[in-house]
């Protein structure tokens, strides 16, 4: 296995970051999850936007755009699947033992693990701990995950997926790694962005080419929604058929199966969209 790190590629097993980098001691790092399929990514023009919005939201300085497309393409051509994974991985560097950074500039890891496909199907839980949208890193996708490993542990848990959050007061957020709608009178409702989810680009394809509508949700909408699915990255659109105790027959429901083929008759017309 090949990875991409200090400007070129590197076998995996000898590759090395400082124990002192930033990424590691603090979390200071933002990324990128892309799906590569048969060595080509998806949406990777979206993706590399949102990787520099992070970028500029932590303070880090802009990521060279055409040396991430090289190492993207360098590691898809060195690692063939049919199915991939692409991890791009953008940290504060080398730096203190502190919050203070170092000077010795940003890290940049490009990486790629095998990757299959989800059951068209899932169940997600709720959890009671919340998503702060005004917190300083709202928005950017960090590699801040502890809270998220957290909650991901608690619904496997429980025989479920994906562990849902609400927000600081009270309304629908999202996932830990993905975006969540539902469906309302036969209409498609998802958290609009100042509820503090991440502006998924899964979430932004899906909205776009099926007409949801961005709503504040109570959290308790998933107590009476007709549908529930989720998107992100490697899920694409992925019905839930349990929340927590509430099963959710016939999943996936008619409006929830048409977006699922609306999304997979769009991306597979255009890699990047």
């Amino acid at each position: 296995m090949k990875i991409w790190l200090d400007g070129g590629l590197q076998d995996l097993g000898s590759a090395r970051v400082s124990v002192l980098d930033h990424g590691l001691t603090v979390g200071d790092g933002i990324f990128e999850t892309v799906k590569a399929v048969d060595g080509r990514p998806f949406a990777l023009t979206r993706h590399l936007d949102r990787l520099t919005g992070s970028a500029r939201g932590l303070g880090l300085p802009d990521p060279d755009l055409d040396e991430v497309r090289r190492a993207c393409t360098a590691v898809l051509e060195a690692n063939p699947m049919p199915l991939g994974r692409l991890r791009i991985t953008y940290t504060g560097g080398h730096g203190p033992l502190g919050s203070d950074r170092g000077e010795h500039g940003p890290t940049l890891v490009v990486a790629l693990g095998e990757a299959a496909r989800r059951p068209d199907s899932t169940a997600v839980i709720t959890v009671p701990w919340t998503r702060n949208e005004r917190g300083a890193l709202t928005g950017l996708k960090t590699t801040s995950y502890a809270e998220n490993v957290v909650a991901l542990a608690r619904a496997r848990e429980r025989g479920a997926t994906e562990a849902l959050f609400g927000n600081t007061v009270g309304q629908l957020c999202e996932g830990t790694g993905s975006n969540v709608f539902v469906v309302l009178d036969g209409e498609i409702h998802t958290p609009p962005l100042a509820s503090g989810c991440l502006a998924g680009i899964t979430r932004a394809l899906a909205a776009e080419w099926t007409g949801a509508r961005e709503t504040d949700l109570p959290l308790e909408v998933l107590e009476r929604a007709d549908e529930v699915f989720l998107t992100s990255t490697l899920r694409d659109v992925q019905a839930v058929h349990r929340v927590d105790d509430r099963a959710l027959p016939g999943t996936p429901g008619p409006v929830t199966a048409k977006a699922m083929r609306i999304f997979a008759e769009r991306s597979g017309d255009d890699l990047d969209p």
